[in-house]
């Protein structure tokens, strides 16, 4: 029998109903959780009369972060329907896709999407538009607050979460209430969650980080939210500084720690000691990592994807010096194997592909049978990422595998070549790709950006390499740009920069 599924805002409601639930640093709104259960039900009865939503409907939202997305998620769980965030970023034609895909009953929306919302609602047939703002708060405001919360359990449908769509269409992750708990279950104990936790968020709450990496496990555990519109470099800095804050959690991509570490103000930071930042999204250079702890705020890496809910790995704080590079050991709740090519056990220290199973697992993309056929394999999803773990049973998550490209024969690992290169005074941002080569096959070209005040040329670059990298590993080519191009969550989007610079 399926766990029952428990209302974790009702709860602190009744518990911890004065303590400051959530705070929308953009209007400076704040909610203690007395507040947020009586919003959340009052929303979840309008929705329920205003557009029939019932158990198993999609709720579709297109808006930039605020306390506002998190009402909804949770309202959807009281009517037992299905919470879609949708990413901003995406054009209309990119959006008409998922909109088709999942079929929401309502489209809530910021008013600054209005437009890109009546398109979506006559291409897919959307029956119902919502704008945020005053008709949302409208909504709250007339409706009543006893709605009969819906009878679910941990295997009933929470959410779905559109991956990027790098190769083909988005897939929607299926995320379930009990994927969300597993996922509190696993963070706990590497990041010392508690009651007393306030995590910032300023990951877009269309994305997995945003959402489970801390906020839904502060939640569960009645602790405090603080939700940024957008990453503000300088506004999260100041808060990773501000005593008055509280601030004990955070989980930011590279390039967030890139953007604050270039602040002028960076140079004199000093961080509470209570505060845990966390590093993800993509592989991280040693360089990155020792200059933030030479500023003392030591990074933890983790390692984690939306088919997982959040984490698959996570360094405990004890150790994120000791084996900086690393992302840490796996989960309590998170089985893990590296697999070779031919599908056996990689030995440690040898390269292999992250294969993952648990709890927090997916149990599959909606209504994409050929994904979830060529994700899974008995049970095991296969991420698609090469990592490598040493005897201790730490693991370090170097590249995806289709980022690799193969040299005169031999495998090249980006990530490896692009922490040579961040190492080089002068460079801002480098990616690396592999272009094609008329007598080594593929070879690699470095995508550049240089700091304000340097200037680089391509001898400087090769110069560089040349004794740091086996020759096959070093750039043939350099290309230098303004800046690299980036996802919502802060990841260099390589299919854009094979696209731009994958000539020969």
């Amino acid at each position: 029998m399926a766990t029952p599924h428990y209302d974790w805002i009702a709860y602190h409601a009744t518990t911890r109903g004065d303590h400051t639930a959530m705070v929308d640093l953009a209007t400076g709104r704040e909610f203690t959780y007395a507040q947020f259960h009586d919003r959340v039900s009052r929303l979840a009865s309008g929705l329920r009369s205003a557009y029939a939503i019932k158990r198993g409907d999609r709720v579709g939202v297109l808006a930039h972060n605020s306390s506002d997305v998190f009402e909804i998620q949770f309202a959807c769980a009281r009517l037992g329907a299905v919470f879609v965030p949708m990413n901003w970023r995406l054009t209309v034609p990119e959006l008409t896709y998922i909109v088709g895909d999942c079929s929401p009953v309502v489209l809530m929306h910021d008013a600054e999407f209005e437009e890109a919302a009546l398109q979506l609602a006559a291409a897919c047939g959307v029956p119902h538009l919502h704008p945020r703002a005053s008709a949302y708060e409208r909504l709250i405001a007339a409706s009543g607050n006893d709605v009969t919360p819906e009878p679910l359990t941990h295997d009933d449908t929470a959410a779905l979460l559109y991956t990027s769509g790098t190769t083909g269409h988005p897939k929607g992750a299926i995320i379930t209430h009990g994927m969300r708990f597993w996922q509190t279950i696993n963070l706990t104990g590497p990041e010392r969650l508690t009651a007393d936790s306030v995590c910032l968020v300023t990951l877009p709450l269309f994305h997995v980080g945003g959402l489970d990496v801390y906020a839904n496990p502060l939640f569960h555990f009645g602790g405090k939210v603080l939700v940024m519109r957008g990453f503000d470099p300088a506004d999260t800095l100041q808060l990773f500084t501000d005593p008055t804050a509280g601030l004990t959690h955070y989980i930011g991509a590279p390039a967030h720690y890139l953007f604050m570490a270039q602040l002028p103000q960076f140079q004199t930071a000093e961080f509470s000691p209570n505060l845990l930042a966390c590093i993800a999204a993509a592989p991280v250079p040693l360089p990155q990592l020792r200059q933030w702890e030479e500023r003392g705020l030591p990074l933890l890496q983790g390692y984690g994807m939306t088919e997982t809910c959040g984490v698959i790995t996570m360094m405990e704080p004890e150790d994120r010096i000791r084996k900086a590079g690393s992302a840490g050991k796996a989960c309590l709740h998170v089985a893990m194997r590296l697999v070779r090519v031919d599908g056996t056990e990689a030995a440690p220290g040898e390269m292999g592909e992250v294969w993952v199973k648990g709890p927090s697992l997916t149990p599959g993309y909606w209504k994409n049978d050929a994904a979830n056929q060529s994700a899974f394999t008995d049970g095991w999803l296969r991420t698609g990422d090469a990592a490598l773990i040493d005897d201790e049973g730490f693991y370090y998550i170097v590249d995806r595998w289709k980022d690799m490209y193969i040299s005169g024969g031999e495998n090249v690992y980006p990530a490896e070549v692009e922490e040579v290169l961040f190492k080089l005074e002068g460079i801002a941002e480098v990616a690396i790709i592999g272009v094609p080569d008329e007598r080594w096959g593929e070879v690699g070209r470095a995508i550049i950006s240089i700091r304000p005040g340097f200037s680089l040329t391509e001898a400087d670059v090769m110069r560089h390499c040349d004794g740091k990298l086996a020759r096959y590993k070093q750039p043939r080519s350099v290309r230098f740009v303004d800046a690299l191009p980036r996802n919502a969550t802060g990841k260099v989007h390589k299919p854009t920069l094979r696209q731009l610079h994958g000539g020969v």
